[in-house]
């Protein structure tokens, strides 16, 4: 209890206690306004028309209409696509070719291009989408006149046309918001950063201080220090999700009374990782530089900006031993997806392994260190002496 007691006092004069809240609130706030209109809509486009019939123009009009595409300029001929793209006016060409309204009325096939600059993937959202719909439902709308112009009632038309049609709906964030994991992810990799940073210099701190074993050897004195870090994040990482919330619209399901336990149990794993990662550090000053063995694999690995999926079967095995690849599981299943929190016994059940794990490392390096104090604190005595006793 006195190691508990004593952190807290030297966490409420540290820098620690207000970066672990100014430092992520300020990166929701920032990139939460940043992302909160990323829904990239009516991307410029240009099109080469070489065919100049009503049909093309009434074709370059559909395109326009689209929410996906804004058509900046219409060209009459064709002219190289590296010049149409250049200075990043438009971000696709689309090429109409020369018969196109001749052929469509005689029943002919025609390619129609769409060169598009894939230097910046995201620019290209949803581009590919809205030009296939445009395509499709022309061709079906096509060819449903000229059944019908044969004769054919509507419904056997449709039949024959579209035998199979396709409803889909996107679940849990349906408008692809940047804001709940690419936003998140830089909010939790700054927890992370901090934490990791302020729980790795508890050790070095002690020994340069003297203080290592002052309460006692117990490696529980020890483990008792975490609290003020572990609490200290969860509060953190509650007020910056419900900014997120406000600021960014995020999706937040999960109460957060119930979500705070899954918060506890992760920011422990941190903090002791943190520790772990600390202990045998000679000075303050190489604790950040070691941090970094955990701050970028989380980045990385864990599914902020790239499903684990994409990766590996290795390095998604990897991952397992990083704590916050339990916590965006926790996020995306409680939070996002609305579920119970018995339903996420075996993220839960993983933290609570690395939370074992890394204790008993530690354990084990706090008692072979007080071992070796105190076998040199034991008094050398030198040959025929012996001990005087009182």
């Amino acid at each position: 209890m006195n190691s508990l007691i004593d952190e807290w006092k030297h966490v409420a004069g540290s820098k620690y206690a207000r970066m672990i809240f100014i430092g992520p609130m300020l990166a929701a706030i920032f990139f939460g306004l940043m992302f909160s209109q990323n829904q990239i809509s009516e991307s410029p486009v240009v099109v080469i028309d070489e065919d100049h019939s009503s049909y093309s123009r009434e074709l370059i009009s559909k395109i326009n209409a689209s929410p996906y595409m804004e058509v900046t300029n219409v060209y009459a001929s064709r002219i190289a696509p590296e010049t149409l793209l250049a200075n990043e006016q438009a971000v696709a060409v689309i090429m109409l070719p020369k018969q196109l309204e001749q052929r469509q009325q005689q029943g002919i096939s025609t390619n129609i291009g769409i060169l598009m600059d894939n230097t910046m993937p995201s620019g290209l959202t949803g581009i590919r989408t809205a030009i296939q719909e445009i395509i499709v439902t022309e061709n079906t709308s096509l060819s449903m006149t000229r059944l019908l112009q044969k004769g054919m009632d509507a419904e056997t038309t449709k039949g024959l046309v579209s035998p199979l049609s396709l409803q889909q709906r996107m679940l849990f964030n349906p408008t692809t918001s940047y804001v709940g994991f690419m936003v998140l992810g830089f909010v939790n990799i700054v927890v992370l950063m901090i934490t990791t940073s302020a729980a790795g210099s508890i050790v070095p701190r002690l020994r340069q201080e003297g203080k290592l074993f002052a309460n006692g050897k117990s490696p529980l004195q020890l483990w008792m220090r975490i609290v003020p870090y572990a609490v200290l994040s969860t509060l953190s990482l509650l007020l910056c999700y419900g900014l997120l919330k406000q600021v960014g619209a995020m999706r937040f399901e999960a109460e957060p009374y119930v979500f705070i336990l899954p918060l506890l149990v992760y920011t422990f794993a941190l903090s002791l990782m943190g520790m772990l990662i600390g202990y045998s550090a000679k000075d303050l000053s190489k604790v950040n530089l070691r941090t970094s063995f955990v701050l970028y694999p989380s980045f990385l690995a864990t599914g902020i900006q790239l499903t684990p999926l994409a990766f590996p079967e290795p390095f998604q095995i990897f991952a397992w031993a990083l704590p916050m690849n339990w916590l965006n599981r926790l996020i995306r299943g409680m939070a996002f997806r609305e579920g119970m929190l018995t339903a996420y016994s075996q993220e839960l059940g993983a933290l609570l392994i690395i939370i074992g794990g890394v204790s008993l490392l530690i354990g084990l390096m706090v008692l072979r260190e007080a071992g070796k104090d105190d076998s040199s604190r034991e008094p050398i005595m030198k040959p025929g002496v012996q001990p005087s006793s009182s």
